[in-house]
């Protein structure tokens, strides 16, 4: 969908501006704008030296009613201590000013780098200019103003009918090193002008996230400052939902398509990303042992080298299923595919293998590897990609 394409979510505006919060010339703070009687929910990073705009946001999703969620790029407040914690409440204090309503209405996220304070006139400055500019096609704008290192922005919409009343759902998201969600991901939006109640949206927040940003990891790395939220202005003429049935099945679909794009789209933009790797194993004794084998082969550096290298090393795939630490796992009964190539049957490389089709498969930009464990019924997909260069470059200068 290109922007052009991305549809307004009745009840939200957005703006994105230059407040020059690190670097200058660029979009670095975002303000959304929420109707009266929305509903947002949210879940954020279990990482334990989360970032002080975590804790100020998680506790006030608690206690109230959000207006407006305020994000700065460039600086992620996170290993400030009381100073930074003392900044993030100024710059909600800043908000609220400009904005005419109470300080525990602004919810705010921040990303960048850890350990240094942000400035607050820059916000000081911004703020006014962000107000000045709300809009309700501004969702292009706002994910440009959320990125760090990403290369483009992650913006995806969808628009369903229910019972003769349109709904649309659009959303963003930020991320693309230090990926591997534990709990929801980087940064994400997702909005709806749908009337869910809001225990629903509690659930349904937790449910999209864990078949979304819970399933992709970039380097294995869980951010300090991951919050992923999912906001419904209830504009849309309709009874509120109030469960999942027949009808909210619709719209609940709609929501996963989105947060499955958004989260797929991180690890397409992965850190000097050149490959999107799905990885799904079957057969397990348990979901939980089928993310845990998927999750050991993403988190693997030899397997993601081999995929840059365009490598069938497929004993470096091997090497990551036995280290899985399963209770359930009989080597003898394991098979590997890449692609639709047989690698590994019965726990041995496949009678009829050859390397040559194996590389064919590594050479393409999108890779699927599949293991049967023929332990059980469960299975489980995560997203990855390799790792190139890039990767190292990008880390090793991300601060200059």
């Amino acid at each position: 969908m290109t922007q052009t394409e991305w549809l307004p979510v009745p009840g939200i505006r957005l703006a994105a501006v230059e407040a020059g919060i690190k670097k200058a010339n660029r979009k670095d703070l975002v303000v959304l704008e929420l109707a009266e009687g929305s509903r947002v929910s949210g879940v954020f990073t279990l990482n334990r030296f989360c970032a002080a705009p975590v804790q100020v946001a998680r506790q006030r999703l608690a206690t109230t009613t959000p207006r407006y969620l305020m994000i700065n790029t460039g600086y992620a407040n996170a290993g400030t201590g009381q100073k930074g914690m003392e900044n993030c409440l100024a710059s909600c204090r800043l908000l609220a000013q400009a904005a005419g309503c109470a300080e525990d209405e602004i919810l705010p996220y921040s990303t960048g780098v850890i350990g240094e304070q942000f400035p607050l006139p820059a916000f000081e400055k911004g703020l006014p200019m962000a107000l000045a500019d709300l809009d309700e096609h501004h969702w292009g704008r706002a994910s440009e103003g959320i990125m760090t290192t990403d290369t483009y922005p992650k913006v995806a919409s969808r628009r369903v009918e229910m019972a003769g009343v349109p709904v649309t759902v659009t959303g963003m998201s930020k991320g693309s090193g230090m990926i591997k969600p534990n709990m929801a991901t980087m940064l994400g939006y997702i909005a709806t002008d749908a009337p869910i109640a809001k225990p629903l949206l509690d659930q349904w927040v937790k449910a999209l996230a864990d078949k979304s940003f819970n399933r992709v990891t970039v380097d294995g790395d869980t951010s300090t400052n991951d919050a992923c939220m999912l906001i419904s202005t209830a504009k849309a003429q309709m009874p509120e939902i109030t469960e999942l049935n027949a009808s909210s099945q619709l719209l609940f679909n709609a929501l996963e398509e989105v947060f499955v794009e958004l989260a797929q789209a991180l690890v397409r933009d992965g850190e000097g990303a050149t490959k999107f790797v799905a990885i799904t194993v079957a057969g397990a004794d348990s979901e939980a042992d089928a993310r845990i084998v998927a999750e050991t082969i993403a988190h693997s550096p030899l397997v993601k080298t081999a995929l840059f290298a365009s490598d069938p090393n497929w004993g470096r795939i091997l090497a990551a299923i036995g280290r899985a630490p399963i209770a359930a796992l009989d080597v003898s009964k394991v098979s590997v595919w890449l692609g639709d190539v047989l690698l590994v049957e019965q726990g041995g490389v496949a009678e009829d293998y050859q390397e040559a089709k194996g590389a064919a498969v590594m050479a393409q930009p999108d890779i699927s590897i599949r293991a049967e464990l023929n332990a059980g019924e469960a299975e489980c997909t995560v997203w990855t990609c390799d790792f190139s260069y890039d990767y190292v470059k990008i880390n090793a200068e991300y601060r200059t």
